[in-house]
């Protein structure tokens, strides 16, 4: 028997089912946050397969309002269908300040309870820095369940020296001896386990992705719609456009961003940034200044991203640090070449000279080079379109459903 730290159960409340499945289908539970755009069609496809029989546990919320964004400084709510395909339970959270921006916010005393009265084959967990994920991980570690760890962590970023390493380094050595396998997302976070002692064995490649079609289909009409926007925005034909979305904050450097293109020598350049965000006044205020060189627009929900994408001819991500950057994906699949710096975790597995370029992070003269040299040469750069949208493909959301899969049965064998 698995019990909580907390020694509480109720089975009872927030339970999405399907009818039962025959037996010998591989049940797997996934402990998760709250319903995420990115890998809600992971567990959609799972749920649909006939050799697997999912669950969804959310620790923090299901989705049913909008919460308030940290980055965004506004509540958000998706305008996309996150919950639906797959069966899912949400487990009560009773945090006082809950949310995954303290250890603290995910506090549920009947997880273990619940995951175990489903009696899961395998449990799937995301992230263990916060209370509850870690309490199910030793747990179930103890218990003998096959665990499954997903996250995208790097150390691209970090100081790898000092007290608080040591003991980060030493704790973690501890904490990673749990999992029966680690999914890893890409180069960067595989380097990461590996500093932290994870043997080569239990390190298993599922690479992070998106769902490619919603935003690769149908390219035509997205691509029209999109030129239709630009020139509601005064841009064009012949301009050339890069585009900044995501958060205004000091991480994702839009203002650096402004001043590299502000010295980008020619006129035809110009730089929309989508977004909101504790930097959004002086982001306003810089391009106020040259209203041919700038666009700003607010925050776009996720049914708007595909045409996002293809305001711009190119994406730019200049962040001083991103675990992965999907945003980078999804730009991909709408066949744009991208600009990122080498501190977004994805930039040695999806970016190659083919479909983008990759600068180094915080220096602002090779951030404004990368612009330059993707767009000097049209034809090159709609070479470089084209490659983006293949490229994309390899990074679609059916490698990682193939890949869990594989890791499922691997650790369900042994």
């Amino acid at each position: 028997m698995i019990t909580s730290l907390d020694g509480q159960s109720d089975v009872s409340q927030g339970i999405r089912t399907a009818a039962p499945e025959p037996s010998k289908r591989i049940k797997l539970a996934i402990i998760i946050s709250h319903p995420i755009q990115y890998y809600a069609p992971l567990h959609q496809r799972l749920a649909n397969r006939s050799d697997l029989i999912v669950r969804v546990f959310f620790t923090w919320h299901a989705g049913e309002t909008a919460i308030q964004d940290q980055g965004f400084r506004r509540p958000v709510a998706w305008d996309i269908p996150l919950t639906e395909g797959y069966d899912w339970e949400l487990v009560p959270n009773t945090s006082t300040d809950p949310g995954t921006h303290h250890f603290l916010g995910l506090r549920n005393p009947t997880l273990i309870e619940r995951v175990q009265a489903w009696a899961p084959d395998a449990v799937h967990i995301t992230g263990w820095a916060w209370y509850s994920h870690l309490q199910a991980l030793q747990a179930f570690a103890h218990a003998g369940v096959p665990i499954l760890f997903r996250g995208d962590s790097h150390v691209l970023d970090s100081a790898k020296k000092g007290p608080r390493w040591l003991l980060k380094r030493a704790g973690l050595r501890h904490i990673f001896r749990w999992p029966s396998i680690f999914l890893t997302v890409g180069s960067a976070n595989r380097a990461y386990y590996e500093t932290f002692g994870v043997d080569a064995n239990r390190l298993f490649p599922c690479p992070h992705s998106v769902d490619v079609r919603r935003f690769a289909e149908p390219h035509g009409e997205l691509e029209c719609k999109a030129a239709k926007w630009r020139a509601e925005l005064g841009i064009t034909s012949n301009r050339r456009a890069f585009l900044f979305a995501g958060k205004f904050d000091h991480n994702k450097q839009p203002i650096d961003l402004i001043r590299a293109v502000q010295t980008i020598p020619d006129p035809s350049v110009l730089l929309i940034l989508v977004g909101n965000g504790e930097l959004e006044a002086e982001v306003k205020s810089l391009a106020a200044n040259d209203l041919e060189r700038f666009r700003v627009l607010p925050f776009q929900n996720q049914s708007r991203m595909p045409l996002v994408y293809r305001l711009g001819d190119v994406f730019v991500l200049p962040s001083l640090g991103e675990t992965w950057g999907l945003a980078v994906n999804e730009a991909m699949a709408c066949g744009r070449p991208v600009v990122i710096s080498d501190r977004v975790g994805c930039a040695q597995d999806v970016v190659d000279e083919s479909c983008g370029r990759v600068f180094k992070a915080g220096d602002p003269h090779a951030l404004a080079s990368a612009l330059i040299d993707v767009t000097t040469d049209s034809s090159r750069l709609q070479n470089m379109k084209k490659a983006a949208a293949e490229r994309a493909w390899a990074f679609d959301i059916s490698v990682t459903e193939r890949s869990v899969t594989e890791a499922v049965e691997r650790i369900c064998a042994t």
